[in-house]
């Protein structure tokens, strides 16, 4: 079929359309706003209709918590979700007597459960396309932020509820979301740290998983648990492989409007340069933090977020060296492109976009690795080069290393600074354009990094405090840790500057011509990149071929706790779990996994079947759904849920949570009702 500039945009669609179904197909693809639900896509694939009263139930369960999702899971407010969504509450209720966040809590009774300060839950109400008043106020950002302001300020005096407009399409659609916000939120159950991230760094790359990665949450309201008669049913009868289910949750960002240039460079340039910088900081944290349990309960915090970034760093490194991917994506983008160029009121700037994409890329291939070590991402791990950064630029100071509040640890500093030292030193830069000899003064990077640690008045709370309060004298202390950021802030914002000129204002622009390109072409059958605002997902049951070519089932049994050799290192059953042993059902499912599209990260999402019932609750994804970020493919990427009956097997013959399971209404089996022999 050609395309001329005569043609009707319609017949543009129509063609488009036909060329996205030309890509291999994909079971559950597509973050959807709940405004824009496939509905009768997933009725003609899977014979389901999810109609309003499904798709609202969902909305008004499910609730959006700082870096994931929730729901409602009984008429009084228990709220379901990940421990890692609660690991804040955890470790700021802990103290020298009880470590909640390493043995877990539970609430033996109502008057007994926790506040969590500073966490709260909102359920998403209504939604109304506010496109037209915002793009009237303008063409520039600043004009439309003026009038999203406005609107959010009118909408919020008028409802009483949180009002926030949600830019999606790159600006190409600007939705108004309406919020019910429970801001008071305590703890109930949390399991123990080992048996929610079992097998930690180890299996957090792999599947099979056996994670209890669950937490129970309560919302109150005027000091009494909240209302919540839309809550979600708990199902009995969990799930079985070729099941459909949806997710409503909160997915992150995601970067599927990148082009292909932009991928080759991800793959070719600055993934590998970020797992080269990440590699040796874990293994140096992982032996200081396997030394003891002092060192464990120090490096905890920054082994954990160095994980989680050396992990989806690398499973998207993987997924970009298959050339299958960027084959696809290019692929699709060169029909986009043919398209609207042979379109005349879209293709006159079109085409110019995916080669000034492709230009500016090459020219900053050089600049990356100063940037990145200088600005972009300094001295990972080091808590005080953060804070000595943010002191030298006048931004407000990040005091924290983790919620329970510990004191920065000399050692562990020492290693950090000595590894970023070595960089630094290791780029090759002139005394002029990197002026590192007064910080090192003749030392090796160990040996200056030690000094300047021993020195540093950052190490003390009310020294950095001090500090921070007046940036003139901070500059002039002496102090050598901030010393090494202030001499190495110039090159690092000349570096910033021309990231900005060459690649970022491009990026951004690019970006929004883009989507809204597509949005002009697929309408409603395109779905918006992720924002961390509710959506709803769905996929299969099912299980997988994994990279090294070994079949995966759908879903891990609770036998697989115990089967590790000695039950040592990051396999350690906590002490009530090897009790329990003999009264847990092995083969009751424990994790399940499905073609459920959760883009980037959807942790904590309600896991319902066709008839709304809870099945599961969302905690991560396989290492083969990294690369999703950019492009969705349900061949080996999974999401991995903890599923019903586990947690009621748990709850049953671990923590005896009788009165947990009946507000639930998830009574353990009857043929489970007594010890096992």
């Amino acid at each position: 079929m050609s395309i001329n500039e005569n043609q009707p945009v319609v017949r543009l669609q129509s063609f488009l359309i036909a060329c996205l179904w030309a890509i291999p197909a994909t079971a559950g693809e597509g973050l959807w706003p709940y405004n824009q639900f496939p509905k009768d896509s997933v009725k003609q694939k899977h014979g389901f209709e999810a109609d309003a009263a499904f798709l609202d139930h969902l909305r008004l369960a499910s609730v959006r918590l700082a870096g994931g999702s929730g729901s409602f899971v009984s008429p009084t407010g228990l709220l379901l979700t990940t421990r890692q969504l609660a690991a804040d509450c955890l470790s700021g209720l802990s103290t020298p007597q009880h470590d909640y966040f390493r043995d877990g809590f539970q609430a033996a009774v109502p008057a007994a459960e926790l506040p969590c300060p500073g966490m709260d839950a909102s359920v998403l109400l209504t939604i109304e396309d506010v496109s037209e008043p915002v793009k009237a106020a303008g063409a520039t950002l600043a004009l439309r932020n003026a009038a999203i302001t406005r609107i959010e300020k009118e909408c919020a005096a008028k409802s009483g509820n949180v009002c926030s407009v949600v830019r999606l399409f790159s600006g190409g659609r600007y939705d108004l979301y309406q919020y019910r916000r429970y801001s008071d939120l305590r703890l109930v159950f949390a399991p123990e740290y080992a048996i929610a991230f079992f097998g930690r760094e180890r299996d957090s790359i792999s599947y099979l998983r056996y994670g209890l990665n669950i937490a129970f949450l309560r919302a109150y309201e005027n000091g009494k648990p909240a209302a919540t008669p839309g809550y979600l049913k708990w199902s009995g009868e969990g799930v079985k492989e070729g099941d459909l289910v949806f997710l409503g949750g909160n997915p992150g960002p995601t970067g599927r409007l990148s082009t292909a240039s932009q991928l080759t460079f991800l793959r070719d340039t600055a993934l590998p340069l970020r797992l080269t910088r990440l590699q040796p900081r874990v293994q140096q944290l992982n032996a200081f933090a396997a030394a003891s349990e002092d060192n464990l309960r120090a490096a905890q915090s920054t082994l954990s977020r160095l994980l989680t970034e050396y992990k989806t760093d690398a499973g998207k490194l993987i997924g970009l060296r298959d050339d299958r991917m960027v084959t696809r994506k290019t692929a699709f983008e060169g029909k986009i492109r043919r398209a609207v160029e042979g379109n005349a009121k879209l293709g006159a700037e079109a085409g110019k976009v995916w080669d000034e994409i492709a230009a500016a890329y090459r020219k900053w291939k050089p600049l990356d690795k100063p940037y990145e070590i200088l600005d972009g991402s300094p001295a990972p791990g080091s808590r005080l080069f953060r804070m000595a950064r943010q002191i030298v630029r006048g931004e407000p100071l990040d005091d924290t290393i983790n919620a329970s509040g510990d004191a920065v640890n000399d050692t562990m500093e020492t290693m950090m600074l000595t590894q970023y030292l070595t960089e630094l030193a290791g780029l090759g830069l002139g005394e002029k354009e990197l002026p590192l000899k007064p910080i090192l003064a003749g030392a090796t990077p160990a040996v200056a990094a030690e000094k300047m640690v021993k020195a540093s008045k950052l190490k003390d709370a009310a020294g950095r405090k001090s500090l921070a309060a007046n940036r003139d004298a901070a500059m002039k202390s002496g102090d050598p840790v901030i010393a090494l950021a202030q001499a190495i802030d110039a090159p690092a914002l000349r570096l910033r500057k021309q990231h900005d000129e060459i690649i970022g204002t491009l990026e951004v622009s690019a970006t929004e011509k883009i989507a809204q390109f597509r949005l002009k072409l697929f309408g409603a059958a395109d779905y918006p990149d992720g924002t961390g605002t509710p959506r709803v997902e769905f996929g299969i049951v099912k299980g997988y071929t994994d990279r090294a070519a070994v079949a995966q089932p759908y879903a891990a049994t609770f036998s697989g706790l115990y089967y590790r050799k000695d039950n040592e290192g990051p396999w350690l059953v906590p002490p009530r779990w090897i009790e329990a042993r003999e009264r847990l059902n092995p083969v009751t499912q424990l994790n399940f996994v499905s073609t459920a599209d959760i883009g980037g990260g959807d942790y904590g999402s309600a896991t319902v079947n066709q008839r709304g019932e809870l099945v599961g609750v969302t905690f991560d994804g396989n290492l083969e759904s990294l690369p999703v970020t950019y492009l969705y493919s349900d061949e080996q990427a999974r999401a991995v849920h903890v599923d019903v009956r586990g947690i009621v097997e748990a709850l049953d013959r671990v923590y005896k949570a009788a009165d947990l399971l009946k507000e639930l209404g998830a009574a353990p089996a009857a043929t489970q009702s007594e010890p096992r022999p």
